[in-house]
């Protein structure tokens, strides 16, 4: 079953078209490592919240915008070789961030429903 990576993180507006560049050239990588799908959502129709919101958990300024962002895997031990693998790799392609990575977050998905 597919096994899906998440990502939440905040992009400056300015930086659009780089953040897109970065997920282009790191994309090589990730299939290379088996993943079949990634997927990059830039932030529209993101409301703040009263308690809890995508601007609060990224601490988002005023000019960032909320991006929420998958990658997907056939499977779960696929995902862990392929981060294992990339943590150890030198990928100078991904090491200009256009965003403060020390506020993404992320984690490690398996669906427990999947319609189409």
């Amino acid at each position: 079953m597919s096994y899906y990576s998440g990502f939440v993180l905040a992009v400056p507006a300015d930086k659009r078209d780089d953040y897109a560049d970065h997920a282009t050239r790191a994309w090589p990588a990730f299939k290379r490592h088996g993943a079949l799908r990634l997927v990059e959502c830039w932030g529209e129709d993101v409301p703040h919240g009263k308690r809890t919101d995508f601007y609060r958990a990224t601490e988002a300024t005023g000019d960032e915008v909320p991006v929420l962002s998958w990658i997907e895997w056939p499977d779960r031990a696929t995902a862990d070789a392929a981060w294992a693998a990339m943590m150890i790799e030198d990928h100078p392609d991904m090491a200009d961030m256009p965003f403060d990575g020390a506020r993404m977050f992320w984690g490690g998905f398996a669906p427990i429903v999947d319609l189409r």
